[in-house]
């Protein structure tokens, strides 16, 4: 394991490195907007695909070794988000301002 900061640094700006970095600065940036514009109770089971994908695609593209603990926790988590996005919304309708 290298001590050395600049070996980190010289990681990040490796290509494949630097673009999973500008990915996941899209899926914030995305999350966060789905977030102003819905109720978590729609946006989180919505995203929880996301799981599944991630593993499916690890195992399937870059042949990850995936154990039935963990496919069962993947599962559990995606069923979790689904049972509360089956819940009705509660969100108030915010009153507009005179224009």
């Amino acid at each position: 394991m290298s001590a050395n900061p600049l070996d980190y640094i010289r990681a990040m700006f490796h290509p494949l490195v630097a673009f999973g970095i500008v990915l996941l600065i899209f899926w914030l940036l995305t999350r966060m907007t789905l977030f102003s514009w819905a109720d978590l109770s729609f946006v989180v089971p919505v995203t929880a695909v996301g799981y599944i994908l991630a593993a499916l695609l690890g195992h399937f593209l870059l042949g990850e070794t995936v154990t039935l603990t963990n496919w069962i926790g993947t599962l559990l988590i995606f069923f979790g988000t689904a049972f509360v996005g089956s819940t009705r919304p509660l969100t108030t309708e915010c009153a507009r301002r005179p224009e």
